[in-house]
């Protein structure tokens, strides 16, 4: 993983190279979040990922939901948080929630 500045210029030379690559953008945030709305993470077809949403909580769970949608084609929005149900799974440590909109790009 590099510097989160570089996020878009990393996913247009993946493009470039003919690679397929999602992008993953935090759209809300309630209460404490890691990153804040804008945050994003671009991930490669082979799982490469540049930039964060959580500070690393939940890179791994965007990761695959990403190369999920390379092989759909579908936007997807996410959301994560503490609850009861997720405490011991995916999740944010911070108490916070966010949604993350995952989406293939095109070239």
């Amino acid at each position: 993983m590099t510097s989160h500045d570089n996020v878009l210029e990393e996913a247009a030379l993946w493009l470039a190279e003919g690679r397929q690559v999602a992008l993953a953008t935090v759209i809300e945030t309630w209460g404490s979040a890691p990153r804040p709305v804008g945050s994003q993470l671009a991930i490669r077809d082979d799982a490469t990922f540049v930039g964060s949403v959580s500070g690393g909580c939940i890179e791994g769970d965007v990761v695959t939901r990403a190369l999920e949608t390379l092989d759909t084609g579908k936007t997807e929005l996410l959301e994560y948080g503490v609850s009861d149900a997720m405490a011991w799974e995916v999740g944010l440590a911070c108490g916070g929630r966010i949604r993350v909109m995952v989406e293939p790009v095109k070239g």
